[in-house]
């Protein structure tokens, strides 16, 4: 199905909209060598291709990356291996802000506590959990502010992280541990506040490869083995699509050779998120750009990139299932899916505007002492634009009874819905 132009500036600001109502810092890669697949990369890869074969010899890439992600047990997101830290030497294979401060959870606190009253909900939901350290932090957040929520449900796909997260939260919140309940899957109907910090880049995405004269889906096939005893092999493997990148008419083109990605399961998230919420507002954390950036000329290599042990490498195809697998987020699609849905933009600002917005700064200890420095230099991670805090982005969404939207804390400057 072809998505038709669109150019920049389609979706409406709030004020318009009421009028017509690594961080995963990214890491170098590194000159080390890799390591070898582990035993369950090799069992998974043996999965992927029978699948293949079974298919015809080839796979969208879409498919094979939620394979690598999120086949049970095998899966990067679906083992009972997957460590959560700051350093290679935790067993991690990155850091987010959750892991790297506790102040990214307390500042997030103050609008969703915000969001909560503007809505009249008492629930939060959070995608995508990870150890549980933000579902400690920002209920204690909340309780702090006196707005601890009735019920905090996490929704993750991964049941192995559910014991995890139960030890954080009973060692980091244990007065609001009791309040938590888990889920595998949106329900049919829901309210309250929606967080989800580093979801959308983990959602497969489809590839497009131009080769100077038409656009290609970017797809996996065998490649020969080594040996009759080796582990599958995978290439790269294109074919002709009627899918199109959504280019502005004005848009200059890219050069041969050029591969962007297309994230339909994000948008398709939005969408089913918009249909179930009744009432609430939702806060979307993530790397990426609006879409006149997104599909800039120049960056015609795409953002798909896989991370190990605190390395990044641009090779999805080796080793699946022991690696993350990301690709940025074109916020313009996920405001425009959102609004589609019934959903209002808030917001949208960098991660450093809205957790300054939200009294980030207010909130470290200002001592001399060890703990207080290393506190503050945690937190600068958060905001420094050569860390995490330009390259990552907020949205945010809300849906509420008829009348303008509120006016959210964590966009009220430097808000750059504009640019959507």
């Amino acid at each position: 199905m072809q998505t038709p132009p669109r150019t920049p500036g389609s979706v409406r600001s709030p004020s318009e909209q009421a009028a017509a109502a690594p961080a995963k810092p990214r890491p170098q890669a590194g000159a080390d060598a890799p390591p070898p697949p582990s035993p369950a990369s090799l069992a998974l890869g043996r999965q992927i291709a029978q699948a293949v074969q079974a298919a015809g010899g080839w796979m969208g890439f879409e498919d094979y990356m939620a394979r690598a992600l999120y086949t049970p047990g095998l899966g990067y997101y679906s083992r009972g291996d997957r460590q959560f830290g700051t350093l290679a030497a935790d067993g991690s294979d990155f850091v987010t802000a959750p892991e790297l401060s506790p102040h990214f959870g307390r500042a997030l606190a103050a609008q969703v506590a915000e969001a909560l009253a503007a809505t009249g909900v008492d629930e939060v939901w959070e995608f995508g959990a990870g150890s549980g350290a933000l579902a400690a932090d920002l209920l204690n957040g909340l309780h702090a502010l006196g707005t601890a929520p009735r019920r905090y449900t996490i929704v993750d796909v991964s049941g192995t992280l559910r014991a995890r997260q139960q030890t954080t939260l009973a060692e980091r919140a244990p007065a609001l541990a009791g309040r938590v309940t888990w889920a595998d899957a949106l329900p049919a109907a829901m309210q309250g506040v929606v967080v989800a910090n580093e979801l959308i880049d983990a959602l497969p995405v489809a590839l497009l490869h131009w080769d100077g004269a038409q656009w290609l889906e970017r797809g996996v096939a065998l490649a020969p083995a080594a040996s009759p005893e080796a582990a599958p092999a995978f290439a790269w493997a294109d074919r002709p699509t009627a899918l199109r990148p959504p280019l502005p008419e004005d848009h200059p083109g890219f050069p041969p050779g050029a591969t962007v990605e297309l994230a339909r399961q994000a948008t398709a998230w939005v969408a089913s998120l918009g249909e179930r919420m009744q009432r609430g507002a939702a806060f979307l954390i993530d790397y990426g750009f609006p879409e006149a950036e997104f599909f800039h000329p120049q960056r015609h290599a795409g953002t798909l990139m896989c991370h190990r042990a605190h390395r990044a490498d641009p090779d999805p195809l080796d080793a699946p299932g022991d690696k993350d697998i990301t690709a940025h987020v074109d916020f313009t699609a996920l405001a425009l899916a959102a609004q589609d849905a019934g959903f209002e933009v808030l917001g949208y600002t960098s991660q450093a505007r809205f957790l300054i917005n939200c009294g980030l700064l207010d909130l470290l200890p200002q001592g001399a002492d060890l703990p207080a420095l290393a506190a503050r230099a945690a937190a600068a991670r958060l905001i420094n634009e050569h860390e995490m805090g330009e390259l990552f982005k907020v949205i945010g969404l809300v849906k509420a009874p008829p009348g303008p939207a509120f006016d959210a804390r964590g966009f009220r400057t430097g808000d750059r819905s504009h640019r959507l």
